[in-house]
């Protein structure tokens, strides 16, 4: 063949190459973006007291943007009905994020990736009702679900053989405020899934589990249903991956199963002090972490820790006040008065961001939070200790999970005789650490419902204004 007849045929092939239509893959890298649709609430995602995104499904779905080299783009959505309303249309989303069961009814609408994780659906009810044995306990109660959920096909099917089951499904409430309303007594039972209750019953610790169905239900993400399959199939490699590497694992630990920071009577008190005590020191967190750049619901759950939000809280060790500070480290702070609050909350906070501040720049984002935190308890010295333990042991002494499994080591004789700083009951930072992030969780969650609330009454009070308006004119009229 000649060579400009080669040259030719060439170019007709790179032209047939290029006018291949992209994958649905090869669109979004083009585009830069992965929209993906969700609900806001616990299990999904949340604003966190800075205005950055987290949560579960938000993680993981920014790990695989990330992954793919592109931005996030969350779609905020209502329900689960929108979600695979707008997923099976393919035209506003790419995708769906949003702790979803795969069901038969919805893979008629929709394709799921393979599951990345299994849940259970349990029925809640609340403590000193009586516990329901029974089918025919239910009957006659009020139970109620999320619109659109899962649940609400497993009543409905359930319904169907048993026509005494009366239930409701609201587009009011997620599953967080449905369980809530099983804690005040406001309905009888609530139908969902574990990975709610795990995040609440700390929260809301009336709320109990009466039974647990069997079938564990996956959970997966949505895509839409077409022949191009390149973006689920890029999400299956991706999910495999991170099961592979413990990353969702991890995660899941993170959200869904973190040690309960106290028990019932300890989860009641703190839900009230909330209200009770919190107000009164709020503008004092705040300004203090205005002064020194730190998030003032964290120095709200890491004063609660310390001492319940009581000022002039004093413990057999001898610290004392908001921030129970030691004698020493008040003096090092030139604090006089370690029952005054003001000074208390101020020297606390300096404390953390001195703390922070000498901490090596290998600890990086939220484990340098953490190790800060388990410094303030147990010691800047043990701290220390623990890291270097941890890299004898062949972990990252940069990893707070790594350094959490080492620090309880130095109450061990033959691991402290080997350290600088000596003995340290080193699992008590563990818990520290674990009580305040679960504390900083609920605080968070607890001021979002707040403000939900706050705008709903106003909402409520602009209809009610514009309706009485409305009136009033035909009335002259």
């Amino acid at each position: 063949m000649k060579a400009g007849a080669l040259l030719c045929l060439l170019a007709v092939c790179a032209l047939l190459v290029e006018s291949r239509p992209l994958t649905k893959l090869e669109q979004i890298q083009a585009a830069g973006v992965l929209r993906v649709a969700s609900i806001n609430g616990p299990e999904t995602y949340y604003e966190d007291p800075d205005g950055n995104l987290t949560g579960f499904e938000y993680s993981l779905a920014a790990a695989f943007a990330e992954h793919l080299g592109v931005k996030l783009e969350i779609v905020p959505t209502n329900n689960f009905g929108e979600i695979l309303t707008l997923v099976e249309a393919g035209k506003q989303v790419d995708m769906a994020a949003a702790g979803m069961i795969v069901t038969q009814r919805r893979q008629q609408q929709v394709h799921f990736s393979d599951p990345y994780l299994e849940i259970s659906q349990l029925l809640i009810y609340r403590n000193g009702t009586g516990k329901p044995t029974e089918l025919d306990a239910l009957f006659g109660r009020k139970i109620m679900v999320m619109e659109d959920s899962s649940e609400a096909e497993r009543l409905a099917q359930i319904s169907a053989q048993y026509p005494q089951l009366e239930w409701s499904a609201s587009a009011d409430y997620n599953s967080m405020d449905l369980i809530e309303q099983v804690h005040v007594g406001e309905i009888d039972f609530a139908l969902v899934k574990s990975t709610a209750y795990a995040i609440s019953q700390t929260v809301y610790p009336r709320a109990r589990v009466a039974y647990t169905f069997p079938e564990k239900q996956p959970l997966a993400w949505a895509f839409e249903p077409s022949n191009d399959n390149s973006l689920k199939n890029a999400a299956n490699r991706f999910l495999q991956g991170l099961k592979a590497s413990d990353q969702l694992a991890n995660l899941e630990a993170t959200y869904f199963h973190q040690e309960p920071a106290f028990n019932t009577g300890g989860a009641l008190a703190f839900t009230n002090r909330i209200k009770s005590r919190l107000p009164k020191w709020e503008p004092l967190l705040k300004q203090a972490a205005d002064n020194y750049d730190f998030d003032w619901l964290m120095l709200a759950a890491i004063s609660y820790q310390e001492s319940h939000w009581n000022a002039r809280a004093r413990s057999y060790t001898g610290v004392r006040g908001l921030m129970m500070l030691t004698r020493t480290t008040a003096d090092e702070l030139g604090i006089e008065n370690r029952l005054d609050p003001e000074q208390s909350v101020d020297g606390g906070t300096r404390y953390l961001v001195n703390i922070m501040t000498r901490l090596p720049k290998a600890i990086q984002g939220q484990d340098r939070l953490w190790m800060t935190l388990a410094a303030y308890n147990v010691g800047y010295g043990h701290l220390m200790d623990a890291r270097r333990l941890a890299r004898k042991q062949g972990k990252n002494p940069n990893v707070w999970d790594d350094v959490a499994e080492t620090l309880p080591l130095l109450a061990q004789r033959k691991y402290y005789k080997h350290t600088r700083h000596g003995y340290a009951r080193g699992w008590e930072p563990v818990a520290y650490v674990n009580n305040i992030r679960q504390f900083h969780t609920i605080l968070a969650w607890h001021k979002q419902v707040e403000q939900r609330r706050l705008a709903m009454a106003e909402a409520t009070l602009l209809s009610s204004n514009s309706q009485d308006e409305s009136a009033s004119l035909r009335t002259s009229l």
